[in-house]
């Protein structure tokens, strides 16, 4: 008989590298083990539940749920009878990986743009000084056709997060038969 010891042993090779990968997209450590405990887990579990296998602090489970709800990798559930709350994972790879991509490019043309914007309204506004020199002007002018071309890459990466919240991403890269199920 294969104990439960060993079983977690098999798992936590896939864990850590979940948490490597998370790590890499600026997602703490103690999320990504936290994903990967629940990406094993079949019923959906509690906070102490997730406690008492990671190890971590109820404040600690409390902000990594959160967040990875924020990023759509971890959903509430409720169930008959149980008063607390209780969270999976998301199973499907290939949604967590399209809804995680969607919200961080969100976030990513939400702070861009604000910025983009901010920083042409400023630039503009030099144009319109009387003390402005011609070397200015032409640094002026370069650096608002840097931010053209900035808006035209965040315009590209808009149409790309709809492609993928639309699904039609799938017509160009099929997800294969097996994941599909």
């Amino acid at each position: 008989m294969v104990t439960p010891t060993k079983i977690e042993e098999a798992r936590r090779a896939y864990i850590e590298s979940l948490t490597e990968t998370m790590a890499m997209y600026g997602l703490s450590p103690s999320m990504g083990r936290l994903y990967g405990t629940m990406f094993f887990h079949e019923d959906p579990m509690t906070l102490d539940e997730m406690m008492d296998l990671t190890g971590m602090s109820k404040t600690s489970m409390s902000t990594g749920v959160r967040a990875l709800s924020a990023l759509k990798l971890v959903h509430k559930k409720w169930q008959k009878g149980v008063r607390k709350d209780l969270y999976e994972a998301e199973h499907d790879q290939v949604r967590s990986f399209i809804e995680f991509f969607c919200v961080m490019w969100d976030k990513e043309i939400e702070l861009n743009a604000r910025a983009l914007s901010r920083a042409e309204e400023n630039l503009n506004g030099l144009l319109d000084d009387p003390e402005i020199t011609p070397e200015e002007v032409t640094n002026i002018e370069m650096d608002l056709n840097r931010l053209a071309k900035a808006k035209l890459y965040y315009t590209w990466l808009r149409n790309l997060v709809k492609t993928f919240e639309s699904g039609e991403i799938f017509d160009h890269v099929p997800v294969p038969e097996y994941l599909d199920k």
